[in-house]
């Protein structure tokens, strides 16, 4: 027998405010790491091994996120 629990949360302003900079930066950063991977392999035919700690410094929106969630997105790329 199976069980499934469903939450609802209700965020605060600052809570959706934060949660959508979250998003948005996991979005552009997983892209971002993408493209790099995919312009490095039509260049010399080996894999880019980058981490979000390289972005951060031409990007600096990134450092107003949680970090582990941009490690996440490395894992998932």
């Amino acid at each position: 027998m199976n069980i499934a629990y469903r939450f609802r949360i209700y965020p605060t302003k600052e809570q959706r405010i934060l949660l959508g900079k979250t998003f948005g930066c996991c979005r552009f950063l997983y892209n971002q790491m993408l493209n790099d991977k995919i312009q490095e392999y039509k260049k010399t035919k080996r894999m880019l091994k980058n981490t979000p700690a390289m972005y951060k410094k031409a990007y600096p929106f990134l450092k107003e996120v949680d970090s582990l969630a941009l490690a996440n997105v490395q894992l998932h790329l």
